[in-house]
C-alpha cells in the first residue's frame, strides 16, 4: 500500500537504528516527549523503543484525546442523558471511560439511557431528524483533528433550522496542552527533563507547522513532526538527536507528505467561525490550562448544550489507584502503576489511559510491555 508498505521496511528499519546508535553521543541523555497518542501505539506496536540507543528515552505526554478528558465533563454527559432524557451520541471509545463512582456512559446506556455509538457527527444531527420530538446531544471531544466536522456539522444544523440538536463541545487545542508541559514543569517535583518535543502528525495536517514556531524561539526546544509509521518514527527521533547534538532548536516536518506550513486553511477557517478559545480549561492529569479548548461562538450558541440544560461541569479527582494523571504529564510509565494489568485492563479500565487504543496503557498493555524492559521484536 503506497505511503505504508515502503515505510514499514525493516531493512530501513535497522539502517536509521544504526544512524541513531552513531549519532547519540555517549555521556549525553536524550529525553523525547510525543504529543500524539498515535505515536506512543507505533512505539510501542513496533518495538521502536528497543531500536534506541541506551541513552534515547521517550515520553509519552497528553496525546489521547478520550484520556485527557476529566470526569466532570463525561458527568455533564450522562446528566444530559439521565436527567434531561435527551438522546446522546458520541464516539465509541467515550463511552468506556470511567466517570465519577467507576459509573461510565455504558453503564447508564444499561440503567436505560438513550446513549449511542455515532462514527461523525453527522450520524448524531441524522438522528436529530429523524426524532424531531427528542433532544439530541452530540458529545464532542478531540483534538484539532475532530474539531472541523464538529464545525461542518454545526453549520448543516444551522442551514436546515434542526432545533432538537445541540453540542457538549470539548474540543481541545494541542499546541497550548504541550505549553502547559513546560511551563508547569518547575513546579512539578517529578516532571521529566525534555530535549525535545515529538509533533503530532494528524492534528499538524489541519493546523500546519507554524504554531510550534513558539517551542523553537521562545523555549529554545526541537520540534520534529512526525507521521505514524515506524520508519516516521525513527527518522524523527534521529532528527531531534542531530538538533541537539548541533545546538539547534528548529521546527522541523517529517511528516511532508501531509503536513505544509500551513495546514488545511479551509478546515482553519471553518473553526474560526463555529469556535472561540475559552480562557482556561480542565484536562485530566494537567488541571486547568489557559486557552486550551474551544466553546461555540455567539452565531452558534443555540446548539450549546451547556446552555441549553444548565450543565454545570465539576471538579472530580481520579481513582486513587489510577496513576493515569502522571502517566499524562510523562512523570511515570504504566508499568509504574500498581494496578496496570492486573485490576485495570481493557476489558476492565480503571483509569483512561486503559481505555483507548491511543492511551499509553492501552499501547503498552496491548504489545506485551507489562515491565520495564519488556522485549519486543522490531518490524520485520
Amino acid at each position: 500500500m503506497k505511503y505504508v508498505t515502503e515505510y514499514r521496511n525493516s531493512r530501513q528499519a535497522r539502517a536509521i537504528a544504526s544512524e541513531l546508535e552513531h549519532a547519540a553521543q555517549p555521556g549525553r541523555q536524550y529525553r523525547f516527549m510525543e504529543f500524539c497518542g498515535g505515536h506512543t501505539h507505533v512505539l510501542a506496536r513496533w518495538g521502536l523503543t528497543d531500536l534506541l540507543p541506551g541513552n534515547v528515552r521517550m515520553i509519552h505526554g497528553p496525546g489521547c484525546p478520550v484520556c485527557v478528558l476529566p470526569i466532570g465533563r463525561i458527568d455533564m454527559a450522562m446528566e444530559a442523558a439521565l436527567q434531561h432524557k435527551a438522546i446522546l451520541c458520541t464516539y465509541a471509545d467515550t463511552l468506556r471511560v470511567p466517570a465519577s463512582g467507576g459509573k461510565s456512559l455504558f453503564m447508564a446506556k444499561a440503567e436505560g439511557a438513550d446513549i449511542r455509538m455515532v462514527y461523525s457527527p453527522m450520524d448524531a444531527l441524522a438522528v436529530a431528524r429523524d426524532n424531531p420530538q427528542r433532544e439530541v446531544v452530540f458529545f464532542a471531544i478531540g483534538f484539532e483533528t475532530t474539531t472541523p466536522p464538529t464545525a461542518v456539522c454545526l453549520l448543516q444544523a444551522k442551514k436546515e433550522g434542526i432545533k432538537n440538536f445541540s453540542v457538549i463541545c470539548s474540543h481541545v487545542l494541542t499546541p497550548a496542552a504541550m505549553e502547559h508541559i513546560l511551563v508547569t514543569a518547575p513546579r512539578r517535583e517529578a516532571a521529566p527533563v525534555l530535549d525535545g518535543l515529538v509533533g503530532p502528525a494528524h492534528v499538524s495536517v489541519v493546523i500546519g507547522s507554524e504554531p510550534y514556531r513558539v517551542f523553537a524561539d521562545k523555549w529554545k526546544m526541537p520540534v520534529v513532526i512526525c507521521g505514524f509509521e515506524p520508519l516516521d518514527m525513527l527518522m524523527t527521533i534521529l532528527m531531534l538527536v542531530r538538533q541537539v547534538n548541533e545546538g539547534r532548536h528548529e521546527v522541523e516536518n517529517e511528516f511532508t507528505r501531509a503536513v505544509t506550513p500551513e495546514g488545511n486553511l479551509i478546515a482553519k477557517k471553518l473553526m474560526e467561525r463555529v469556535f472561540r478559545v475559552r480562557d482556561s480549561f480542565e484536562w485530566r492529569g494537567l488541571g486547568s490550562v489557559p486557552h486550551s479548548a474551544l466553546r461555540l461562538s455567539p452565531e452558534f450558541e443555540e446548539f450549546d448544550a451547556e446552555r441549553r440544560f444548565g450543565l454545570v461541569e465539576r471538579q472530580v479527582p481520579d481513582s486513587k489507584a489510577c496513576q493515569c494523571g502522571a502517566i499524562l504529564r510523562g512523570e511515570k510509565e504504566p508499568f509504574e502503576c500498581k494496578a496496570f494489568g492486573r485490576a485495570c485492563t481493557p476489558a476492565h479500565p480503571i483509569g483512561a489511559c486503559m481505555v483507548s487504543s491511543e492511551g499509553a496503557c492501552a499501547a503498552f498493555y496491548s504489545y506485551g510491555r507489562l515491565r520495564r524492559g519488556s522485549e519486543k521484536s522490531p518490524a520485520a
